[in-house]
């Protein structure tokens, strides 16, 4: 049986259900799940965050007796483990669901094929995969993390029209409007994790928090939806090669502790923190072994904010997957401070190359969302 227009649109339904676990399911996936009788919605739902109950479970439990023979329209594949709830694929068979629709397979080990083979032994239609595209991108940090042990990274820069972050003197505060920063704190609160560099931290002394009083109503609104979860902020990161972090603002924080990647022990950071040894490579905290480590500790996305240094080192390294850049329309000059610092080029073919995703006006400034071409 082909997919017919009916099963694209209630994927559709299904996915717009998933994005509103976006600032609360991490570090699990985002998922969706809509369940129709005679192409009529009887049951829908999402995951709302770790621990509770999966978007299957919330969309059964919606449909009650209407999912005996219904059909189950899943953006991701339905799990077939036992981690802190129970296999979703089980839960669909003993519903007496006839058939499922999923957007794609979930490269996940403990899941990866056998949810699927677990529907069909039990004489389940299933189908897909259906928007997998769209149910990817959703997912990117998920799957970026399962397929490449990475965090997908997003780098933003504030910038002036002539490309400068800052004046020569260090100030930036602020080149872009309010409701640019606003815009970020819906960036900062979709992250697992913002990263930063300990020039950053010495130069700006940033917090590294969302800051909700000052993020657009659509935060408040889509955990408004989330009755079951409770918004965690992000875990601030900060790179210090030198060891030299001390009394800056992020680090004094008892009840959100900062993770500081550094080279060795340094007693000047408050014990409540938590430090993690990476060796050097070429003077600088190793970006892959940090990226490595991020995995291992379920970290989706990382939202970096932080100086040219870094910017360059992180694309110089291969570790960025997006670009998002605020551009106001000022001119520093010449003398004001670049974006980013990347090795010296003596051909143009080796530059840094970009493909534009997205371009759209906030405030007076321009933002625009880049991906990185391989």
């Amino acid at each position: 049986m082909s997919l017919t227009h009916i099963d694209y649109q209630m994927m559709a339904r299904a996915l717009r259900l998933a994005k509103l676990g976006e600032y609360t399911a991490r570090p699990n996936p985002m998922v969706g799940c809509v369940i129709t009788q005679h192409d009529k919605i009887v049951g829908e739902g999402h995951h709302h965050q770790a621990g509770t109950a999966h978007a299957e479970i919330n969309a059964l439990n919606q449909a009650g007796a209407l999912a005996n023979g219904a059909t189950a329209y899943v953006t991701l594949e339905p799990c077939a483990h036992t981690g802190r709830t129970g296999p979703c694929a089980n839960a669909l068979i003993n519903a007496g669901v006839q058939r499922v629709v999923v957007a794609m397979r979930d490269p996940f080990p403990e899941v990866a094929g056998k949810g699927i083979a677990r529907l069909k032994a039990a004489g389940i239609t299933v189908e897909g995969p259906c928007l997998e595209t769209q149910a990817r991108a959703l997912n990117a940090g998920f799957l970026t993390r399962v397929e490449a042990n990475r965090p997908f990274v997003t780098l933003k820069m504030g910038m002036s029209l002539d490309g400068q972050i800052a004046l020569k003197n260090g100030q930036s505060q602020w080149i872009t409007s309010a409701q640019a920063r606003a815009d970020v704190q819906l960036h900062r609160a979709q992250s697992d994790a913002i990263l930063t560099g300990s020039g950053t931290a010495f130069t700006d002394d940033p917090n590294l928090q969302v800051r909700m009083n000052e993020a657009p109503a659509v935060l408040a609104n889509v955990l408004a939806q989330n009755s079951l979860a409770q918004f965690q902020q992000p875990l601030r990161l900060v790179l210090d090669s030198q060891n030299r972090l001390s009394t800056q603002r992020m680090l004094q924080e008892v009840e959100a502790p900062t993770c500081v990647f550094n080279t060795r022990q340094n007693d000047a950071i408050p014990q409540h923190n938590k430090q993690i040894r990476i060796p050097l490579n070429n003077e600088r905290v190793d970006l892959h072994g940090v990226m490595k480590k991020l995995a291992q500790m379920q970290i989706n996305r990382v939202w970096v904010e932080a100086g040219s240094g870094l910017a360059g080192a992180l694309i110089n390294a291969h570790c960025v997957d997006e670009i998002i850049i605020y551009q106001a329309p000022m001119i520093l000059g010449n003398s004001a401070q670049g974006a980013f610092a990347i090795s010296d080029l003596s051909q143009l073919q080796d530059a840094v190359k970009l493909t534009l995703l997205e371009q759209r006006t906030i405030g007076v400034d321009q933002k625009f969302t880049f991906s990185l071409q391989p």
